[in-house]
Order: structure tokens, then C-alpha cells, then sequence
């Protein structure tokens, strides 16, 4: 590591930022009007024809923007979206520039965040896992929740320009532990979420008013990012992803198979994944997970 810490201004900072979807188009516009020089790729170019109007720069390969920036965000979809970005032969670990930054928000695997920490290192590259929590809302307002794995020194450095991205942002150990923190956060939202849709069902069942309800317990002990932002979606029947079922499934698969690991069982979380897997083979899995609440309602 060098000595001291590095300051990441637009002057001597060049970010590239792959993966500008739901999320991802956000969080890299954010860094665009923070005046940082980006470049960006997506598998579909469509996705990104918004921050090229606003002055983005095009790749058109991880490989080719791993070669132009010192930074690098990636929000993908899968781990093995990561690995195949990250180590595969045109990866960002063969072709990023010695000293550079590799920050993955993406939710995955705390057993790939170590293998790709370990290979980034040998190449003399920082690499963090930096997953966050907030949807769409929080990407768009910039008060995302980043948790983050790696070399304490590394996350002090890349710290200012994630908080350009959230407003809760905390070092939680090495490499993996950011990924491993993210999976207690998805197990904390699951059975959130079953309880959400079934004080709504409930609400509607007993004759009353569930936007008047919501009055009453948004902001009571029962209150949750989900109530408060995710319930008024449900009412609506406004199902529009900001997280994907298919994703949130993904994720709840992970922290079972880490549960495994560890010796240990959690049937909420169980019963969360079978109910969201039964909406995704209904046709739900593009749907945002406040979908959940369709399982009462059809």
C-alpha cells in the first residue's frame, strides 16, 4: 500500500462505472455531476445513452474501460456476472492499471470477494466490496446504504466518492466482510417483507383503510424502509422494479447457502425465498419485490 492517503479528485481521477441499469445509472450519474471524468458500460448500450448525453464517455468492453480509468464501480446482476467481469481473461483484474481501484456493488458472494481481493492484490490493485441497500429511491437520491469489505486504508481513500453515492457508509472489515453484511441486511428485509404485505392484506380484510393505516404504523415500532417506501407501491399497484424479484431470490440464495456454511437454519428466510420464487415462476421475477404482496391478491 502506499504511504498515506491518496486524494481522489476530478483532476487526477478517471471512473469507470459498468453495469447502468435500475440502479447503476444513478449512482454513476451522481459521480458525472460531481465533475469526475466517467466512462461507462453495459451489455445494452440503451441503458447508457442518458450519462452519454450528460458527457459519459463509451467502452465498449470492461477490458477497454479498465484501461482508461484508476476507478472502477461495477454493479452487475449475478456472481457470476462478477467473476466473468472481474477475472475472466478480459476481465478488470488482467487489465486494470497498477494502483487502481475496483469496487463491486454488486450483491454476490463473500467467497468471490476474497478471490477477487487476493488476485487484485498480486496485480497491486485495491479492490473493495461495496454492496448497498436502498433500491431505486436511494440510488436516485444519493442515500444509498454502502457496506464495505477490504483494506481499511483503500476505503478511506475511495470513501469521498461513495459518498457522492449514500449517506450510510461504514468499513466493516476485510475483504468478503461487506458482502457478508449485505446478506444480514436481505435476511432482515425477507421476512420484512412477508409482514408488510400481510398487515395490508389484513387491513383490507378488516374494512379499513390501509393508506390510513399506514398513518398509524410507518412511523410506529413496526416501521421500516419497506413500509414507509414499499407498502404505498403495493396500494397503488405500482409493481415497477426497484429491485428485482429475480435478484432478491439470488441474494436470499446466498445467505441460505452461508447459513449452511455455518451450521445454522432460518426458516423466515426460507419461507421468504419459496413464496418469491412460486411470484417468479408466475411471471413476477422482473417485477420489484414489493411484488410479494400479489401472492395474496391473485
Amino acid at each position: 500500500m502506499r504511504d498515506g492517503i491518496f486524494v481522489l479528485t476530478p483532476e487526477n481521477t478517471v471512473i469507470a462505472f459498468i453495469g447502468t441499469g435500475v440502479m447503476g445509472k444513478s449512482m454513476a450519474g451522481h459521480l458525472l455531476e460531481a465533475g469526475f471524468p466517467l466512462i461507462v458500460y453495459n451489455r445494452t448500450k440503451e441503458k447508457a445513452e442518458e450519462l452519454l448525453k450528460k458527457g459519459a464517455q463509451w467502452a465498449d468492453s470492461p477490458k477497454e474501460a479498465a484501461k482508461k480509468a484508476n476507478v472502477i464501480f461495477t454493479i452487475v446482476g449475478y456472481p457470476y456476472d462478477v467473476e466473468e467481469v472481474y477475472l475472466g481473461e478480459d476481465g478488470l483484474v488482467s487489465n486494470a492499471k497498477e494502483n487502481s481501484y475496483i469496487i463491486d456493488m454488486t450483491t454476490s458472494t463473500p467467497s468471490l470477494a476474497k478471490r477477487i481481493y487476493e488476485e487484485a492484490l498480486k496485480r497491486g490493485i485495491y479492490a473493495i466490496d461495496a454492496p448497498v441497500s436502498g433500491g431505486d429511491i436511494g440510488a436516485r437520491e444519493a442515500r444509498l446504504a454502502i457496506m464495505a469489505g477490504g483494506d481499511k486504508e483503500s476505503f478511506d481513500e475511495v470513501r469521498p466518492l461513495l459518498e457522492k453515492l449514500g449517506t450510510n457508509i461504514v468499513y466493516q472489515g476485510p475483504a468478503g466482510s461487506g458482502q457478508h453484511t449485505k446478506m444480514c441486511n436481505q435476511i432482515a428485509i425477507a421476512t420484512n417483507m412477508i409482514g408488510v404485505s400481510e398487515a395490508l392484506v389484513y387491513a383490507k380484510k378488516a374494512g379499513l383503510d390501509p393508506e390510513t393505516v399506514l398513518k398509524s404504523i410507518s412511523t410506529g415500532a413496526a416501521g421500516s424502509f419497506s413500509l414507509s417506501n414499499l407498502a404505498p407501491r403495493m396500494l397503488k399497484g405500482d409493481f415497477e422494479p426497484g429491485f428485482y424479484i429475480k435478484h432478491f431470490i439470488k441474494d436470499m440464495k446466498i445467505a441460505l447457502d452461508e447459513a449452511e456454511k455455518m451450521e445454522v437454519d432460518f426458516p423466515g428466510l426460507s419461507l421468504a425465498k419459496s413464496m418469491y420464487e412460486q411470484l417468479a415462476e408466475s411471471g413476477e421475477s422482473e417485477s420489484g419485490t414489493q411484488a410479494l404482496y400479489k401472492y395474496w391478491k391473485e
